[in-house]
């Protein structure tokens, strides 16, 4: 059970996978773009390469031998995939899994053209006119994203003709790899997003977390909850779409399935097929097992006999506001004074405006108001700064 796996992107999701993975004794080989990212300070070994280097990947993989292949990021030649599974190396969830889900054509285009699953009316555009005759079609406002992105990077709305080409300029400055295309997507009036956490099993049932709560900023999160008000039928129609959607991609491991949550029913929103940026507060004790823990087991086929929901809580991110090659912080001494309050300092080498850099950890009794603990996770984080 002593396994090697090989990360591939390096960021604080990837820290936080790779401590899991050492407390049960797998050694974790960490790659990235830059040196010293975050998941390289707890990794046993690191590689700098050019993650849209499909040669130098090669060779990365040839090196270490790896017995699995864990992406946490979008922009690598995940059409490699397919050979290194071929290789015996296992692809985590899979090699359809991750080639899929890095480029939001392909996992949009499964969801609702074969697996038929509500999702908003949406086009693709690869210029600034398409876009504009996309948008003629799908109505304003709209929503625009790169296919490939993280992190809301590129992510704009479109409400008036005036934004069509600030929003198509916004977008290709804000995408991944070397694919100069959108997804825009008619606006769906929701009342509230969820991430529900699905742990995909080799031999066993398909399991869910506790749906999750998130606002948004920029495309990007800001604070998320657990667990989220959903009721009964949204939750059960949640868990079918995910079911239905992650078993359509095959593999082991946890994804993160965003929904809109609206008058009419869910809307499939977005996949990720790794640990998720709102599955954060799963670090504040919410559950018996956290999603990087769940992640792990899932794919070392170790048997996950339940996932429990031992107490609410939210998670509020900390962000820099400068640039920075030496960024440093202030208010440790504030935030660790606080009842049922943690934090992580994710040791990011470089900081820029709105960089997520750390993430403050609240959590409460069951019973307790979520708005309650979301406004204390709040609260904690802008004791933390950011300085340069």
């Amino acid at each position: 059970m002593q396994k090697k796996i090989l990360l591939l992107g390096s960021g604080e999701l990837g820290k936080e996978f790779a401590i899991a993975a050492q407390r049960i004794g797998q050694t974790i080989i960490a790659v990235d773009s830059y040196e010293g990212a975050p998941a390289m300070q707890v990794a046993d070994g690191f590689e700098v390469i050019v993650m849209l280097d499909g040669a130098a990947l090669d060779a990365v993989v040839a090196k270490h031998n790896p017995d699995f292949i864990v992406p946490e990021i979008e922009a690598i030649r995940t059409e490699r995939f397919y050979d290194y599974e071929k290789q015996g190396i296992t692809v985590v969830p899979s090699a359809r899994a991750a080639n899929f889900t890095m480029n939001r054509k392909a996992i949009r285009d499964l969801a609702a053209k074969e697996l038929r699953l509500r999702t908003a009316d949406y086009r693709y555009a690869t210029s600034g006119e398409e876009l504009r005759k996309a948008v003629a079609e799908v109505g304003m406002p709209c929503v625009v994203k790169p296919l490939m992105s993280s992190s809301g990077k590129g992510q704009s709305t479109i409400k008036t003709e005036a934004d069509i080409d600030k929003a198509w300029n916004y977008a290709v400055d804000g995408s991944r790899g070397d694919v100069v295309e959108v997804i825009v997507e008619a606006f769906v009036n929701f009342h509230s997003e969820i991430t529900l956490l699905t742990v995909t099993q080799n031999n066993n049932p398909t399991l869910f977390c506790s749906p999750i709560g998130h606002r948004q900023e920029r495309g990007d999160y800001m604070e998320s909850w657990q667990p989220a008000k959903v009721s009964e039928a949204d939750i059960a129609e949640a868990q079918d779409m995910a079911r239905k959607v992650t078993e359509a991609l095959g593999g082991a491991g946890i994804f993160g399935v965003e929904f809109f949550l609206t008058d009419e029913g869910v809307y499939f929103s977005e996949l990720s097929p790794r640990p998720h940026d709102t599955g954060m507060v799963t670090l504040a004790g919410t559950q018996n097992f956290n999603e990087f823990e769940l992640h792990l087991r899932a794919i070392l086929s170790l048997p996950i006999a339940e996932i429990t929901l031992e107490r609410a809580g939210a998670s509020a991110v900390i962000l820099a506001s400068e640039n920075s090659d030496n960024p440093t912080f202030t208010g440790l001494e504030k935030i660790a004074a606080l009842p049922k309050t943690d934090f992580r300092i994710f040791g990011k080498p470089t900081s820029r405006p709105y960089r997520r850099m750390g993430v403050a950890l609240v959590n409460g009794n069951t019973d307790a108001p979520i708005e309650e603990i979301v406004e204390r996770a709040k609260a904690a984080a802008a004791l933390i700064k950011v300085n340069s």
